[in-house]
């Protein structure tokens, strides 16, 4: 056997898990020049398109689903080596049209198609799909650059083009649409995954109510993830899924918790009026659910230093509070924390306090910041994610679902709890995010407890993120029913006692 057989024969028994990973960069450009989807390959491989999306940023896959990842990898350069080395030149097709191309089948929502179809603009024939509808991506080659022709020339007007041939049939007036990515689509071509999951639960379980809740509140946390997945399509943002994270995240102990202050309030009126008063207890509807909007850092956060907060970016932050003088009518805004000196707060507690402490409500002294834990952040990294449970729900409650209306509650509220820590959700490992989620929906009852006294109610009561007690016409206040932007009355009760008052004071007759 000759040198270079013997080199053969020892490649040819190599395990592709010996295939070393590249770089995070160049992993996503392979996929990318194959013009391959996140989510075809995350079908191929078995995994979830978040999941290929953490390997793409820096993490890396484990067991055997590392071999496979490996191994695509190295046939995804192979195969571009050979096509590169037998290249030919463009034709006639300009050098611009070809680069603009090429930058847009980068896409994720670009794909080639096994059989060509209709171009949705001009009818012709065509090779490549974009956002799931057949198109040219070269302009040069859509007859619409034929067709399309103003009548008159006009500053700033676009040329009025013809109706789509390949689609006059599907496209009448009046369709409503919804955006995904860069382009629109037909709101009734948009997958309803909570809608399918629920009837296919119901068929399953042969129209068992109790048995399809249980079984859909059982799948929450993965059905979570696959509509946040879908909700992520065209977004502006990679995420992060499982980033480094600093110690002040981590559990100090097996059972314990990290070093993160939520704000959670717990806080009683110390004092009311003399005389007999009507106490309602109101409940805020789908408080975690509101709470998905805030700032969420993207990447991995990066440590800074000094009493200086970036609102374009998000996190955790070593404080020192300020002193809070109104715990007679109003809670803290971070919550009920009796041991003094800095502690380490969230992005939502920080943004309450630099609020509060402004020129508008002069409530207290701005807070002092030593040290922070931050990363680049967006407040609609996940809008697209709470608006489609937030309309399931709305929906569920017209129609009287209440299956819907237990499984979209387990889905964000689970959703929410195994962010950090969890054996449940390894998709998704984002602690801060957990932390800051959680704490959004804290400032957001004290928001609800401000405004109740801004109106004249007396507070009387804030617990947790969805409890409110107040005196007063409440409904004044705050619109009564079960939608996110309402509140529902919970309890009805009185304390304190004219006559007794009456019997007791000074002077009275025996």
């Amino acid at each position: 056997m000759s040198d270079f057989q013997a080199i053969d024969a020892l490649l040819a028994s190599t395990s592709p898990g010996r295939i070393p990973l590249p770089p995070a960069e160049e992993r996503r450009a392979l996929r990318e020049e194959l013009n391959l989807s996140r989510a075809q390959l995350a079908q191929a491989l078995g995994v979830s398109p978040s999941t290929v999306g953490g390997w793409e940023s820096g993490r890396d896959p484990s067991g055997e689903v590392r071999e496979k990842y490996a191994y695509f990898l190295e046939g995804a350069r192979t195969k571009l080596n050979a096509a590169a080395a037998a290249a030919t030149p463009a034709g006639e097709r300009g050098d611009d049209a070809l680069a603009e191309a090429e930058q847009t089948v980068g896409t994720d929502d670009v794909d080639v198609l096994s059989a060509l179809q209709a171009c949705v603009l001009c009818g012709q024939l065509a090779r490549h799909q974009v956002a799931g509808f057949p198109q040219h991506l070269d302009p040069a080659e859509c007859g619409t650059a034929e067709q399309a022709q103003p009548e008159q020339p006009a500053p700033r007007e676009e040329p009025r083009q013809s109706a789509p041939v390949g689609r006059q049939g599907r496209a009448p007036r009046g369709v409503k649409v919804v955006p995904v990515g860069r382009r629109v689509q037909a709101a009734s071509e948009t997958p309803d995954l909570i809608g399918s999951a629920v009837a296919a639960a119901l068929a399953e379980h042969a129209g068992d109510v109790e048995a399809a809740t249980a079984a859909l509140v059982k799948r929450a946390i993965p059905d979570a993830m696959a509509l946040l997945d879908h909700s992520r399509k065209g977004g502006r943002y990679d995420v992060v899924a499982h980033p480094w994270l600093p110690d002040i995240l981590r559990k100090q102990t097996a059972r314990g918790a990290d070093q993160v202050w939520e704000a959670r309030p717990k806080w009683t009126r110390p004092e009311l009026p003399a005389g007999e008063h009507e106490v309602t207890a109101l409940d805020v509807n789908g408080a975690y659910l509101s709470a998905l909007k805030t700032h969420l850092p993207l990447g991995q956060l990066e440590h800074s230093t000094g009493n200086h907060h970036d609102r374009r970016r998000a996190g955790v932050h070593l404080i020192t509070p300020p002193v809070w003088e109104h715990d007679a009518y109003l809670p803290n805004p971070i919550g009920s924390r009796d041991e003094p000196g800095p502690l380490w707060v969230t992005e939502p507690t920080l943004r309450l306090l630099l609020r509060v402490s402004g020129p508008k409500y002069g409530l207290c002294d701005p807070p002092e910041i030593h040290e922070s834990w931050t990363s680049g952040a967006t407040e609609g990294l996940l809008e697209k994610f709470r608006i489609a449970l937030k309309d399931a729900r709305d929906r569920a409650i017209a129609e009287g679902d209440e299956v819907t209306l237990e499984y979209v509650k387990a889905m964000y509220s689970k959703f929410v709890s195994t962010l950090g820590e969890s054996n449940y959700n390894r998709e998704l490992y984002r602690t801060d995010w957990m932390h800051l989620i959680r704490s959004q929906a804290f400032a957001n009852l004290w928001w609800k407890a401000h405004r109740a006294y801004d109106e004249g109610l007396m507070v009387v009561r804030a617990m947790g993120t969805d409890e409110l007690h107040v005196i007063g016409d409440w409904r004044a206040v705050f619109p009564e029913g079960r939608g996110v932007t309402e509140v529902k009355l919970k309890d009805v009760y009185s304390v304190g006692n004219d006559q007794e008052q009456a019997t007791q004071a000074p002077g009275s007759p025996s």
